[in-house]
């Protein structure tokens, strides 16, 4: 079986989990947001995990339903805050200004997959990063990453220094300040949009994760791959519910909720989710005639080392404004994913 019928098949049954959970009558049915296309890890994956974690832990008793096109990637939190929608996920980068404490995460040199990461993300976020209270007018339910981010492109890049010049669409947070770096001229457009930005050569390329590769189709649009162990950055993403939902609900719920499913124990499932979705990226991609990934030499790895070095310093300033004891938090990171 072809790795794209795989993927096509847990999209299939994934979707059949998420309609087939609200044909029998609960007492609460949340509505779901989501911007991301139909067959992308998110809505194939993410949320049908949402959905039976909040069943499971509920006896049924909350149950959720999927609407997309509802608002645009950075207009998501607002959505929820005003109760347009009941749960939504967000990309911390679309909001340039509104979270500071969210880009530790997204800093590159961290090893480790992205469950490990979302999971010393959250552990971190109780720690030192709640303080800052930046998710504030919502209910923050879980906190993921995607894996590491690479450079894909319609030429092939495989030298660092071929970066400079280029027009590369790079999100908000750590992966513009990456950008900025390597000398790219940073296009900054809500992921849905990356293939027509492409394909009109708007951009000469993207700063996104290999499960792009399948989720934007990329495959067709940026044959080649730049790689570099870690990435350029890690995405930071959140996953919200409005306040008013849940204090609605009655407190035999929200204590299951709170117990079983939001926090640590979906953060987690939806980092082990990216890590699979980025392996289907990269099958994708071997699989493809005309796609190549160019591995980062050595020397480009030292300079590398030099450029996320400076960011990291910069972002930790950034933390320490916010009242953080950042390098503490930058600490945690770090031995949580080794631990994990």
């Amino acid at each position: 079986m072809t790795t794209f019928t795989k993927f096509a098949s847990i999209v299939a049954g994934a979707t059949m989990a998420l309609t087939s959970s609200v044909a029998f009558a609960a007492d609460y049915t949340l509505t779901i947001s989501s911007w991301a296309p139909p067959t992308h890890g998110i809505n194939a994956r993410m949320w049908p995990t949402f959905v039976e974690m909040v069943e499971e832990a509920t006896d049924g008793q909350v149950t959720a339903e999927l609407k997309m096109g509802l608002a645009p990637p950075p207009a998501q939190m607002d959505l929820i805050q005003d109760g347009a929608a009941d749960v939504s996920i967000i990309f911390h980068g679309y909001q340039p200004g509104r979270f500071v404490a969210t880009k530790l995460i997204e800093l590159p040199g961290y090893e480790g997959s992205a469950e490990a990461a979302s999971v010393a993300y959250w552990r971190t976020y109780e720690a030192h990063l709640a303080a800052a209270n930046e998710h504030r007018g919502v209910k923050l339910i879980a906190l993921h990453t995607h894996g590491p981010a690479q450079l894909h492109s319609s030429t092939p890049v495989t030298e660092m220094s071929e970066i400079a010049g280029l027009k590369v669409r790079i999100p908000g947070g750590v992966g513009g300040d990456v950008g900025s770096a390597l000398g790219a001229t940073g296009i900054q457009v809500p992921a849905p949009k990356v293939y027509e930005t492409l394909a009109s050569n708007a951009a000469d390329g993207v700063v996104m994760p290999m499960e792009s590769r399948r989720g934007f189709k990329l495959t067709e649009v940026a044959q080649n791959v730049y790689e570099l162990p870690g990435g350029l950055y890690r995405g930071s993403f959140a996953f919200i519910m409005n306040e008013d939902t849940f204090t609605d609900m009655p407190a035999d719920l929200q204590q299951k909720l709170e117990d079983e499913v939001f926090g640590e124990p979906l953060s987690r499932a939806l980092g082990a989710i990216w890590d699979e979705i980025d392996t289907v990226g990269r099958a994708a991609t071997l699989e493809t005639e005309g796609n190549a990934i160019h591995a980062a030499s050595d020397a480009d790895l030292a300079k590398f080392a030099e450029i996320t070095t400076a960011v990291t310093a910069t972002v930790l300033d950034e933390l320490n404004a916010e009242g953080i004891d950042a390098q503490a938090a930058y600490n945690m990171v770090k031995s949580e994913m080794a631990a994990n």
